[in-house]
């Protein structure tokens, strides 16, 4: 459910050596960045500044670029807390649950109470609700949460470049709070995807295989001695699988694990290729802390002009190839559907493709919620479909 899930858990052992972060007052950053900078790339004091427009304070709750400097005076530091799970990433796992939901042809949603053929009762209504919030909040809050805390204690000294304001290389938190909040969603989010698979009723626990599976891969995603993220692509792959294919599956599985066949997993492993060209979207804001710690990320591997058109092109292709297969099987008004979802985003590709450093953000406010209802779109058209 995540490293992105896409996506992990082992023991938290530190392989650099580094400061250890305490909560004296006042707080003192870690990690100081290095005062060379690439000099044919942005600064991160630059991509990084601290928003003036009055959302500093909230895109420092959501983990977002422009975020304020740490809040510590919350009760029980809950805000950097919060910060450190990055919220934002929460979405499109909640998504991808919701998706599976649909692919399942068996939960039962508000408007199958009305036309002429009613489809279950309110109760079915409200208790399929009540278990696929459950379910997202094992994607999110949990699994997500989990992946970005060891993802940003593996790169504290990475994001001291990138991402100086970030909670770990501000010192806004401690080295026992992270390891102990890192600890603390997993083992959760065990205990809870282990509950909904006996809510579910399945005879074998397959959302608990889903989220032991998407720890594993969050943690070596971000952990040495594998840390795929610094393949670009084996990395940028497994991060994008774990936001679409994991989630999807989860859902799926809250509400009729018996029907999620190798057709639909397949579809959902391919469809994470587009996943793929999203995480090559947030990596051009991360070149010049890439490049000096040595992560192979596709903008730094390939440079920022190929990088780009391999970002577009797995995301435009991708869904295109998904249209013609529903188009394919007979499910031609998805099919259709789907291709009119596309089209919006490869328009907006054309201010990204101009300058994706500095319009990576704007690119995907403009861009994704047309991504995410084309995955809705093809999920219903799994539901609907007879494999």
């Amino acid at each position: 459910m995540l490293l992105a899930c896409a996506a992990s858990c082992g023991a938290f052992a530190v392989t650099r050596s580094a400061p250890t972060l305490h909560h004296a007052a006042p707080r003192v950053p870690a990690f100081a960045a290095p005062a060379m900078q690439l000099p044919t790339e942005p600064k991160a004091a630059e991509t990084n500044a601290e928003a003036t427009d009055g959302s500093a304070g909230l895109r420092q709750i959501l983990g977002l670029k422009g975020a304020a400097a740490g809040d510590m005076s919350a009760p029980l530091n809950w805000k950097i807390r919060l910060q450190l799970t990055k919220p934002a990433t929460w979405v499109p796992l909640i998504w991808g649950v919701a998706c599976g939901a649909a692919a399942s042809g068996n939960y039962h949603a508000v408007w199958n109470m009305f036309g002429d053929a009613p489809y279950g009762t309110w109760g079915d209504v409200g208790v399929d609700t009540i278990k696929a919030i459950c379910a997202m909040f094992l994607a999110g809050p949990l699994m997500c949460g989990f992946t970005q805390t060891i993802n940003d204690w593996y790169d504290r000294e990475l994001d001291a470049v990138n991402e100086p304001y970030r909670p770990i290389p501000s010192g806004a938190i401690s080295e026992g709070e992270v390891i102990f909040q890192a600890w603390f969603l997993v083992l959760s989010s065990y205990a809870v995807a282990f509950g909904l698979d006996n809510w579910a009723g399945n005879d074998w626990p397959v959302i608990t295989a889903v989220a032991v599976f998407g720890s594993f891969m969050a943690y070596i995603y971000s952990a040495p001695p594998l840390k795929l993220k610094q393949n670009g692509w084996q990395g940028t792959y497994a991060l994008g699988s774990s936001y679409i294919a994991l989630p999807w599956w989860c859902g799926h599985a809250m509400f009729n694990a018996g029907s999620l066949g190798p057709q639909e997993i397949i579809l959902t492993v391919l469809y994470s290729i587009a996943g793929l060209g999203i995480a090559i979207v947030n990596d051009f804001k991360s070149i010049e802390g890439d490049s000096k710690m040595g992560m192979q990320s596709l903008p730094v591997a390939f440079g920022v002009d190929t990088a780009k058109w391999i970002c577009v092109a797995s995301i435009d292709v991708t869904q295109l190839a998904v249209a013609a297969y529903l188009y394919a099987i007979g499910e031609t008004t998805f099919a259709y559907v789907l291709t009119g979802l596309v089209l919006p985003q490869m328009f907006s590709q054309i201010t990204f493709l101009q300058d994706p450093v500095a319009n990576d953000v704007k690119y995907q406010a403009a861009a994704q919620p047309f991504l995410v209802f084309g995955i809705l779109t093809t999920a219903l058209a799994v539901g609907h479909h007879t494999f």
